[in-house]
């Protein structure tokens, strides 16, 4: 491990759950401070959601030139569901063009993203991920119920920026049909503190976000991501990588 920080790390959740507003909140943290409290260290971003986004995009540019949409449906759906697999397999390219562009040393890269039962779920998405994106990566899983994910979306929701990472939304049907089921617990119940990814052994921890700290950045909070910070880091470190 290079200079006391995480080399990758994961955030996951349903949709609204609060990890952008943890990396958010890491990223207001001075570099210094940040390296020792949380080990996380110069922030890169890789999230999926601008790339799903434009496809989006694309998609309403299409179909104003008459054309035939290439990736979604008139609702919004994906038409094929390896899509979803595409998005990971595009991240893995994303980490590479990093891995060869940039001097990582001291970096961490965050990557966030959501996935539903409905679309393959996290087993779908670890068995496409690329063997670069886990080498030396932790995972903070931020859990919340349907029904808080559902709520926070509504709230979040800002019409005049539907593509912007902590504004966006989903439309309550839409969601309900995609992320209303989550199989993390049921990939992580055999194992309580690492998943194996790619060949690769990699630490987790949950943030529980039920009483939505991550809305109020207070003490309770702080200690919280203190807490599940300093764990995470503590499994990180027995891993032999």
């Amino acid at each position: 491990m290079t200079n006391n920080i995480f080399q990758t790390l994961f955030f996951l959740a349903r949709p609204a759950a609060g990890k952008s507003e943890i990396i958010h909140y890491l990223e207001s943290v001075p570099l210094s401070e940040r390296m020792e409290r949380f080990h996380v260290g110069k922030m890169i971003p890789l999230d999926d959601f601008p790339m799903l986004w434009s496809w989006f995009e694309d998609d309403d540019l299409l179909a104003e030139m008459g054309k035939p949409r290439l990736h979604t449906d008139e609702e919004g759906y994906f038409k094929y569901p390896y899509l979803w697999d595409l998005l990971i397999k595009r991240l893995g390219l994303e980490y590479k063009k990093l891995q060869r562009d940039n001097d990582l040393e001291d970096a961490t890269v965050i990557i966030e993203f959501s996935r539903g039962k409905e679309h393959g779920g996290y087993r779908s998405a670890f068995n496409h991920m690329d063997a670069c994106l886990v080498n030396q990566a932790a995972i903070v899983y931020v859990d919340v119920s349907w029904e808080e994910s559902l709520r926070k979306n509504r709230k979040r929701f800002n019409p005049d920026k539907p593509d912007s990472i902590l504004e966006h939304g989903i439309p309550d049907k839409k969601l309900e049909h995609m992320y209303a089921e989550t199989d993390w617990f049921e990939i992580t119940q055999d194992s309580p503190d690492y998943l194996v990814i790619a060949g690769h052994k990699v630490p987790f921890i949950v943030f529980e976000n039920e009483d939505d700290l991550t809305s109020k950045i207070n003490r309770d909070f702080l200690n919280r991501l203190n807490e599940r910070m300093n764990t995470l880091w503590h499994l990180y470190e027995s891993v032999d990588f």
